[in-house]
């Protein structure tokens, strides 16, 4: 039987490195650390766990210690631009603890509508587990159109889309005209509460390694029909995501997190580099003042 569509709050979760190599500690305090919150899946491998920057044998140990620690869905992030090549990582991970994909649009080839459309068709006729799409165009520089992505969704295998079109049109009317049981997450951290507001069915965020409970109450509360709620949430923290973006993703999530004793290292991996000294500041100074205020009532 297959699973149901995802939906709710969904981390892509960052992978720790320390000297270079997976911090396997670190993993493990974080996959426990998420397991007693509000998180209803993970992805992993994904482009803010630096999958591009991690070798066959590290992403294979990385499902292996998630799937030990965590027992709710775990989806393994995967991308390129050859079909062929996807299909055998398809085959390769056929075996892995792991109940289905995230899978990004090629990049940087930039294929017509058609060739998107025979791409994911093929990948999906190569597994029977879930794919969720990807469409980021301004990463991969093409667009997966309403159109393509409505015949796809008809496929029971494509369970839905992570949609950073960033074309607000098209996201409404994706959400407006898709099929029942094909789920929309939106991956804008910063437009969580407005595509909550038109009917996405959640999120994949990476701000929300952070406040972790707090992203989620906003969407309880507006499926409890409590909008004025849902929107004071909203508001103390809709300048998360952009403090967490103010320099290439993950690097400043991963500061957080080491800053907070989640993980022993904020180490990336070129060609991603650090934070600056100013964000770092910047960070840190958030980082106390969320420590010293409480949260709201209902919380």
């Amino acid at each position: 039987m297959p699973l149901p569509a995802p939906t709710g709050l969904w981390l892509p979760l960052i992978t720790p490195f320390r000297d270079g190599a997976l911090d396997e500690a670190s993993l493990r305090r974080l996959l426990r650390h998420y397991a007693a919150g509000p998180v209803d899946g993970l992805i992993l491998a994904a482009t803010t766990g630096e999958g591009m920057t991690l070798d066959a044998a590290e992403t294979e140990r990385l499902v292996a210690i998630a799937a030990e620690e965590w027992t709710r869905p775990l989806y393994l992030g995967l991308s390129g631009s050859d079909t062929r090549k996807l299909v055998k990582e398809l085959d390769r991970t056929a075996a892995w603890p792991i109940q289905g994909y995230l899978i990004a649009c090629p990049y940087y080839v930039r294929p017509s509508q058609e060739g998107l459309e025979r791409h994911f068709a093929a990948l999906a006729d190569a597994t029977d587990r879930p794919i969720l799409i990807y469409n980021i165009p301004y990463r991969t520089g093409v667009n997966l159109g309403n159109e393509a992505m409505l015949r796809l969704a008809e496929r029971p295998n494509i369970a839905g889309v992570k949609d950073c079109c960033a074309d607000a049109r098209q996201s409404f009317e994706l959400l407006r005209d898709r099929p029942a049981g094909f789920s929309v997450l939106t991956g804008e951290d910063a437009l969580f509460y407005t595509a909550l507001t038109q009917g996405a069915d959640g999120g994949i965020l990476a701000s929300a390694h952070v406040e972790t409970a707090s992203f989620a109450a906003i969407r309880t509360r507006l499926l409890a029909g409590d909008q004025p709620g849902a929107l004071a949430a909203w508001r103390d923290l809709s300048e998360l995501p952009r403090l967490l973006f103010a320099e290439p993703s993950p690097a400043p999530i991963k500061h957080w997190l080491w800053r907070t004793g989640l993980i022993d290292s904020p180490e990336v991996r070129l060609p991603m580099t650090g934070v600056s000294d100013a964000l770092a500041a910047r960070l840190d100074r958030e980082i106390e003042r969320r420590a010293l205020s409480p949260a709201p009532a209902g919380w």
